[in-house]
């Protein structure tokens, strides 16, 4: 009998690895189904003209033998004509795509292998938000544009040798080039466009016709983790906030909407708070996921409903997470009226996709909203900016009775104020704050504090649980000599990674986030190479959301708290991936688009394959020290007085950095120049 299993175990691996060597296939695959079972991506908007759909369809059919022209031709016709876009659905592989062991990948470098890893769990239909339509989450965030992209791209990684670079442009593979076994095995641009072609119709446009994609962060990056990727920094962002109005998450509100890829780790994170949770979500795909994966406790449907719940819970103390399927505003206005304080809000809707998707407006179905988007995209932009003034006109009823609400780097703000909404400040931009301004950036990004990845490439749960275990005895180690500044931070973590065992937070690959800075993400990276190299632990893949302390420019976002200009350039992004790939990073990342919007920001990502070798660790403290310290001494030179505590610090713990620092100026000296 374990004979038999054995053998069809190995089977199904050989079918696996030929699926993934093949690319693209000799003979066509059957027609695609459409498959409603599927949370699918909306039908994007009719934006080329004739002679551009004809461009967008050559540009698809040079993927293909001529041969297959003929019979592909009207199939990529109708999918521009009913999608917006050509998927080329019918070379989705049948085969099942999630993460798997390192060792199951065919290739010739486990560096490669370590990617294709990445990619597969970016896909994972557990993990992605539409996952046939190779988006990971975000509504744009895409790994791909489209299923050839894919086939030819795991082939290439297969066929590579550690002396050869991948070069990946929007999702399209260009090649493998000779490098050399210190370069990247792979450098990964998207949606890299001229600063004048970068207005979101540009993305429509140019997306359509197969020539650039929107990677959003951690997608096109190969980076994603599951919604776990930013449960911890939603906890820390929650704890902080009502640490910053002085009041116990017990007991109290938290109104937020979005239950997508991202926004859907809100509600576990307002359970490991200890707060009542509000979350709504108008796809009813993305509550059925949530729910179903425990990230959610209950659904509700009615605001009648919601409000009763909610009294209870308030009444016990009761740490609660609900789905409210229907549109969030609608959950700010039920609770004005029926006199329930809310004591933190915010919203997590993908805003900075506004007009395909991103946010549905008040009083319109799901189905309703869909159908418009497509066929009257004037008349949804209209309800849509309708809808950001009644939620803007609504919470700021909240706010005038107390409420905390804060941005939570999705571009509300900043499409409520294109709406016209009431949202300008008296002597700020906006009347709320950026969560990047009050909590992360001051309390976190400054200090070097950011969202450190690892997954564990054996994809085995024993060894995650062991590297849960190094990770804890690392900091438990550096809190006790920590400086005064930073023992909050310390302590959150050590609370977080002891409780990210019992708290389920695998969806998908074997991994874990934690925040730490420089010199906690080296010293527990060291302690897994040291793991790997005595045979404890299998290979580890070390990443990073882009969300961080460097990698990102994004005024409205992750430099949201510079106040000395620069806000608005992206010179640090830049430097970023630039000095990440000759200090040993395996892949690396540069995109446009993000969180807040096509155009809006400027993002880098790395991947870096761990394997227990000398080189490894001599890779790892470089890379992982600049990756830090560059954002550091940014903001230091902007005068974050914060940042600038820990680049002389990270100055005194290596004497080759050398970083320049600002000198204070009077401000009095300043008000009375004439």
């Amino acid at each position: 009998m374990n004979e038999t299993i054995n053998n069809n175990s190995q089977f199904d691996l050989d079918i696996f690895q030929q699926s993934i060597k093949q690319g693209i296939p000799e003979s066509l695959p059957d027609p695609y189904v459409y498959d409603n079972s599927v949370n699918h991506a909306p039908k994007r908007k009719k934006i080329l003209n004739k002679e551009e759909e004809q461009l967008a369809l050559r540009n698809a059919l040079r993927y293909f033998k001529p041969e297959f022209h003929s019979i592909l031709l009207p199939e990529f016709k109708q999918e521009l004509d009913e999608y917006g876009r050509i998927y080329m659905y019918r070379f989705m592989p049948k085969e099942e795509i999630k993460a798997r062991s390192i060792d199951d990948y065919p290739a010739r470098s486990k560096q490669a292998a370590g990617i294709m890893l990445m990619i597969q769990n970016n896909l994972d239909h557990a993990v992605a938000q539409h996952p046939h339509e190779l988006i990971t989450y975000g509504g744009n965030g895409a790994v791909f544009q489209n299923w050839a992209q894919y086939l030819l791209t795991m082939q290439y990684l297969s066929e590579m040798t550690d002396e050869q670079t991948l070069v990946m442009y929007s999702g399209h593979p260009m090649g493998l080039f000779p490098s050399h076994k210190k370069a990247p095995r792979c450098v990964v641009t998207n949606g890299m466009m001229i600063p004048n072609y970068s207005k979101p119709d540009d993305w429509e446009k140019f997306n359509a016709l197969g020539v650039t994609q929107y990677g959003q962060m951690t997608a096109g990056s190969y980076m994603y983790i599951g919604p776990q990727g930013i449960v911890h920094g939603t906890t820390i962002t929650v704890l902080n906030a009502f640490r910053k109005i002085g009041k116990s998450p017990l007991g109290n509100v938290f109104v937020t909407s979005g239950l997508g890829g991202m926004s859907g780790a809100q509600p576990k994170a307002g359970n490991i708070a200890g707060c009542i949770t509000v979350c709504a979500e108008m796809n009813p795909k993305a509550v059925q996921t949530r729910h179903s994966q425990g990230w959610v406790d209950i659904v509700i449907d009615n605001t009648h409903e919601l409000v009763e719940r909610v009294k209870v819970a308030q009444q016990h103390k009761e740490p609660l997470s609900i789905a409210y399927l229907g549109n969030v505003v609608h959950v700010w206005e039920s609770f004005h009226e029926a006199g329930i304080e809310i004591a933190i809000g915010s919203d997590q809707t993908s805003l900075h996709n506004p007009w395909a998707g991103g946010y549905y407006p008040v009083d319109l179905s799901f189905e309703q909203a869909n159908k418009m988007m497509s066929e009257q995209p004037e008349e949804f932009k209209s309800q849509v900016q309708n809808s950001l003034r009644r939620h803007v006109a609504a919470v700021n009823k909240h706010t005038d009775q107390g409420t905390y609400f804060f941005d939570y780097g999705n571009a509300f703000l900043l499409e409520s104020s294109r709406a016209g909404a009431n949202i300008k400040g008296e002597t700020t931009e906006f009347k709320y704050p950026s969560y990047v301004q009050d909590i992360m950036g001051p309390m976190c990004f400054d200090f070097g504090f950011g969202p450190f990845r690892w997954v564990c490439a054996s994809n085995d749960p024993t060894d995650l649980k062991k590297t849960d275990e190094i990770a804890t005895q690392v900091l438990e180690k550096l809190a006790a000599n920590s400086p005064q500044e930073i023992k909050q931070q310390m302590q959150d973590n050590i609370q977080w990674i002891k409780g990210a065992q019992q708290n389920q937070l695998v969806v998908g690959s074997q991994a874990r986030i934690l925040y730490a800075d420089a010199l906690g993400r080296i010293e527990i990276a060291k302690a897994f190479n040291q793991a790997i190299a005595q045979k404890e632990i299998g290979p580890v893949i070390l990443g990073r959301d882009h969300h961080d302390v460097s990698g990102t420019d994004s005024p409205y976002r992750e430099t949201s708290n510079i106040y000395d200009g620069s806000r608005f350039t992206a010179d640090m992004a830049i430097h970023n991936v630039i000095g990440d790939s000759f200090r040993g990073a395996t892949w690396v990342s540069i995109h446009n688009g993000g969180g807040v919007g096509w155009g809006e920001v400027i993002n880098g990502g790395f991947g870096m394959v761990i394997d227990g070798s000398k080189e490894a660790q001599i890779n790892l403290e470089s890379m992982l020290f600049w990756d830090v310290n560059n954002g550091i001494a940014r903001r230091n030179w902007a005068r974050n007085e914060n940042a600038t505590f820990a680049i002389k610090r990270a100055m005194e713990l290596n004497p080759d950095l050398k970083v320049t620092l600002p000198n204070k100026v009077d401000s009095n000296l300043i008000k009375n120049i004439n």
